[in-house]
């Protein structure tokens, strides 16, 4: 009975209610959802990441969610200055009428150098593009079923599309004469176009703004090991979500270019749940893993299990002859 109200309950949320942004627990694997400033911040001319989510097995129809963003970043002018370019595709896949969001955003983001001795970057990030949402009308029970009249929903169409878009700014430095370490600060706002969000065709619902701040640190413990910290604060009207955590990383040969990176930890979203990651680097590829285990009001139903995440990447260096390969300054975490 309950995996049925739950059931009903997603299928009626995802047609009527102005819904919260899609998430990940491996939100450092989906960085431009975040924030469009964060595009480019990494050790490298090309990165592209790639996670999938599966959630809710245990009581209903899963929540599948997959997300791919790429991003090419390139110097420009005479001085420290990058930009980046990027684009970022998004799938969500939802309930038992089969709920559907795709979203194809690109993306461009310009770092202004604040130095010329160590890393200090102040990015200003936009992100904007197409999105659709649709459902399988058939797969939909309402009580006009019962009465043979048909769904009885005159006006419900079962797709819609609209243009979203977000800005973003963010501050990225070193924290001392070690490059590697380096520290971050973001600030995004999203969907300030106010797109309208109703399959109903209704202009009094529009997707609400959403307000991210985010934050990151990465240490070194001693030469062979270092530790990163992350966490992202989101608001989106009466909604609000905080997910924080670390990974502990051990370098696995030679310390200067070692052939696996080894990373462990633990990251929890307030009230919600406790996500244990595990994450291997082999560069220039990256491999992760993590599991929701379920600490909310739900936990009854959902005996504790949440949902699944597989995370990949992709950084490298392009054999252009203003690659970052060798640049001393340039952005980076």
């Amino acid at each position: 009975m309950k995996s049925v109200l739950l059931c009903l309950l997603g299928s009626v949320s995802c047609l009527l209610s102005p819904a919260q942004d899609i998430h990940f627990s491996q939100f450092f694997e989906a960085p431009l959802l975040r924030n469009p400033s964060l595009a480019g911040i990494f050790a490298g001319d090309v990165r592209v990441q790639a996670v999938y989510r599966d959630q809710w097995n245990s009581i209903t129809t899963a929540y599948k969610t997959a997300s791919i963003n790429g991003e090419y970043k390139m110097p420009v002018g005479k001085a420290n200055d990058f930009v980046t370019v990027g684009l970022q595709l998004l799938q969500d896949r939802a309930g038992t009428i089969s709920w559907v969001s795709t979203s194809v955003l690109p993306a461009i983001n310009y770092h202004k150098s604040l130095s010329n001795e160590r890393t200090s970057y102040l990015s200003l990030g936009f992100m904007g593009g197409w999105v659709q949402k649709r459902f399988d009308r058939t797969k939909m029970t309402t009580n006009s079923m019962f009465d043979g009249l048909g769904d009885g929903e005159i006006n419900l169409q079962p797709q819609y599309s609209y243009w979203d878009a977000s800005v973003g700014m963010s501050y990225n430095a070193q924290l001392n004469g070690n490059p590697e370490n380096n520290f971050y600060l973001g600030l995004a706002y999203h969907h300030f176009n106010h797109p309208k969000n109703s399959f109903f065709r209704d202009p009094r619902i529009e997707l609400q703004p959403k307000t991210d701040a985010s934050a990151g640190i990465r240490f070194a413990v001693d030469e062979g090991s270092y530790i990163t910290l992350q966490g992202n604060q989101s608001f989106q009207g009466a909604f609000s979500e905080t997910i924080v955590g670390g990974l502990y990383g051990i370098k696995i040969g030679d310390y200067e270019k070692p052939s696996y990176v080894l990373h462990g930890g633990l990251f929890t979203r307030l009230n919600d749940a406790i996500i244990p990651v595990v994450k291997i680097d082999y560069n220039p590829f990256s491999f992760s893993f993590s599991y929701d285990v379920n600490v909310s009001k739900l936990k009854t139903s959902s005996y504790g299990r949440g949902g699944f995440e597989l995370g990949l990447s992709y950084v490298g260096f392009t054999d252009r002859n203003n690659s970052t390969l060798n640049a001393v300054v340039c952005p980076r975490f």
